[in-house]
């Protein structure tokens, strides 16, 4: 930025009055005052990077529209360009846009610090004053068509399509199609099975993960469904649903524009009342994201424990080596990208219950939490993303079977005689199998005792041939 010094400050106004504002920033007098009113959790608790720059897109998509309808064309692309920078990240980064995520819950100043920080930023390029709101006002120009309680909903669908189209889906796909590959690979491994965590009967490893598999595909469909409704935007709708202060049309070209400036289909929503009182589409986002850390807490327990040992444990399966695991217990490695991943979905249950009672809370013509709402959504997907491509890259790719132990556990397995019930009936089988477990005898041993041949149990109690139906 060359038009400040660090330290200097400059007088801005609003319908307040006077606000003294740093230099070396483009926002202004709304924007700072927020900064004094809301100083709450620092740095950490900032407006999320990713709804300031569907802010930054949005704002271009109405420059632009705007000209079509008598905008100077010279101020619209002076917009334009200024929100280019919004766009990229660059400005966020730079500190221009301070704000917590615990304001008013409308996002009426984070729209503002938008609309102060382009406004100047395209006076600065037309060869103007900062701060003097002159050619470019931040109300008149750079928010015109538009207000607060249309523009933020709108950055928030904007900035949740795309995490979920850009971040979360390839990483699940990526884990998912990892899950799968080793449910190919160990079609053929037999194991036990365990129901009510007690030994059941016999199925392959290669079914047990295609099951983790089949419940991660169901999370990406799950995903799927709920776009429609996230790629509908409140804009045109304005202050309260009516689109007072715009034109016929705008909403339809900003949308479509929008539409192009992100490669996502997104469309006016069919009812501004419900884009603008209530944030349900974000309720139900975050309720798959909630059902797909349910599925993910189940997959990695499940890996957890059945790598547990490595010799006093179940040990089916072998877990990567990462790091060390203790800092007494010399030669201790612990299953430490299950412990992260299930966190991550306990933390992720825990955001939906934020998400709940925020899109619970619209009261008549607007929903008051809508920062708390889209910073939690976009919080879960950058967890659940991240854990995702964490698990699969550094666990599950490198997950091996201990064959070995596998065929030894599902061999000592007493519920083998499930295979016996139909030649013998259900009573005797039981009574097999329990004098087997109070003898500490195998069920062979005992089969034998009660009078079944041994040729009999050989061709009967088959773990390969009890996969499926006969």
């Amino acid at each position: 930025m060359s038009f400040c010094k660090k330290g200097e400050q400059r007088q801005e106004s609003d319908t307040l009055g006077p606000m003294e504002v740093p230099m070396d920033r483009y926002f202004g007098a709304q924007t700072m005052r927020c900064m004094l009113n809301f100083r709450i959790g620092g740095e950490e608790e900032r407006m999320p990077r990713q709804v300031i720059q569907a802010m930054g897109i949005l704002k271009k998509a109405a420059a632009e529209t705007n000209q079509e309808f008598g905008l100077d064309p010279k101020l619209s692309s002076a917009i334009s360009n200024a929100a280019d920078d919004v766009i990229s990240g660059k400005l966020y980064d730079e500190g221009h846009f301070p704000l917590p995520i615990w304001q008013t819950g409308s996002g009426t100043q984070s729209n503002m610090n938008t609309n102060e920080v382009i406004g100047n930023r395209a006076i600065e390029i037309l060869g103007g004053r900062i701060g003097s709101k002159d050619p470019v006002h931040p109300n008149d120009h750079v928010n015109k068509s538009q207000s607060s309680n249309d523009t933020f909903p709108s950055a928030i669908h904007i900035a949740v399509a795309t995490a979920l189209a850009k971040d979360l889906k390839p990483a699940v796909t990526g884990l998912r199609d990892s899950l799968h590959a080793k449910s190919s690979e160990w079609k053929d491994i037999v194991k036990i099975g365990r129901t009510h965590t007690q030994d059941a009967v016999p199925l392959t490893l290669g079914q047990e993960f295609s099951g983790y598999a089949q419940q991660l595909t169901n999370g990406l469909a799950r995903i799927e469904s709920v776009l429609p409704r996230v790629h509908q935007l409140a804009l045109g709708g304005t202050a309260v649903g009516t689109g007072l202060n715009t034109k016929r049309g705008f909403a339809e070209k900003c949308v479509k524009r929008i539409a192009q400036l992100t490669g996502l289909p997104f469309v006016v929503a069919p009812n501004f009342f419900e884009a603008l009182a209530s944030r349900d589409a974000m309720v139900e986002v975050h309720g798959a994201l909630n059902v797909l850390a349910v599925s993910l807490m189940k997959v990695t327990n499940d890996i957890r424990f059945l790598g547990s040992g490595p010799r006093c444990g179940l040990g089916e399966l072998q877990l990567p080596e990462n790091e060390p695991g203790s800092s007494i217990m010399p030669g201790k490695v612990n299953p430490t990208q299950c412990e992260a991943m299930s966190m991550i979905c306990a933390q992720v249950m825990g955001n939906h219950v934020a998400v709940t009672v925020g899109g619970a809370n619209g009261h008549f013509e607007l929903n008051v939490f809508k920062p708390l709402i889209v910073s939690n959504v976009l919080r879960s997907i950058k967890l659940l993303a991240d854990g995702c491509i964490s698990f699969n890259g550094n666990c599950v790719k490198g997950i091996k079977p201990n064959k070995e132990k596998l065929a030894r556990i599902v061999n000592e397995s007493l519920m083998l005689a499930t295979a016996l019930s139909p030649h013998i009936g259900y009573d005797k089988s039981a009574q097999i199998a329990k004098a087997a477990h109070k003898n500490g005898t195998t069920l062979k041993e005992e089969a034998l005792n009660a009078g079944i041949s041994e040729k009999d149990y050989n061709d009967w109690v088959r773990p390969d041939r009890m996969l499926g139906p006969s």
